[in-house]
């Protein structure tokens, strides 16, 4: 008797990874588009157009611009904090999980600047555009949880630790602005050393 809805139900749950399959893949494709053309002047057209898909496909699997931007920052920052996360689970000690971290960091800021720019553009329009707060909150909930585990790992308490994200975040943020806008851009070695400086300051 409960053959049926439970073939109907495993159906479905295939239907359903496939689309999210297919909304992955079509989120790849516009992220390329996204990183260039910043969120502010882009429109699903933009996107369609630079990532070679089209515009009706975009609009089947996502009902407008704002989902998914929405859809592609969340698929990135989950990437992002799971590196973040085995470079502190993966040290031995406090320098090795200081060095691990920095590293991870200012990597991510030399290869990945232009999506990060983008999580900036998105945070700011979170504070004119209720549309993007939940997404916002999300993701900056993991990271918070990325500082709390570093500060753990270093056997620190973790009651400041949305004060010790700021501090780390602002870091970050200056590191990659200079990686886009200065000419030449901050050496490796010196982003090396300003992660190391503000990690080693609250670790």
């Amino acid at each position: 008797m409960n053959q049926l809805p439970s073939k109907l139900q495993l159906r479905a749950e295939r239907k359903g990874k496939k689309r999210d399959e297919k909304k992955r893949q079509i989120a790849e494709s516009a992220l390329s588009a996204l990183k260039e053309l910043g969120y502010a002047s882009t429109s699903l057209r933009d996107i369609a157009a630079k990532s070679d898909l089209s515009l009706g496909m975009l609009h089947y699997y996502f009902e407008d611009k704002t989902e998914l931007i929405i859809f592609c920052v969340s698929m990135y920052k989950r990437e992002f904090v799971r590196g973040m996360s085995e470079a502190i689970d993966g040290a031995q000690n406090r320098d090795q999980m200081i060095a691990a971290f920095a590293e991870a960091l200012v990597r991510s800021i030399i290869d990945d600047k232009a999506i990060h720019r983008l999580w900036y553009d998105i945070r700011n329009q979170a504070m004119f555009d209720t549309a993007f707060q939940p997404i916002v909150e999300e993701v900056e909930s993991m990271l918070i949880d990325v500082v709390r585990r570093a500060l753990r790992a270093a056997g620190q308490p973790d009651r400041d630790v949305e004060i010790q994200y700021a501090l780390l975040d602002g870091v970050f943020r200056f590191l990659m602005q200079k990686q886009i806008t200065s000419d030449p851009p901050p050496s490796r070695q010196e982003q090396l050393n300003a992660m190391r400086a503000v990690l080693q300051g609250f670790l």
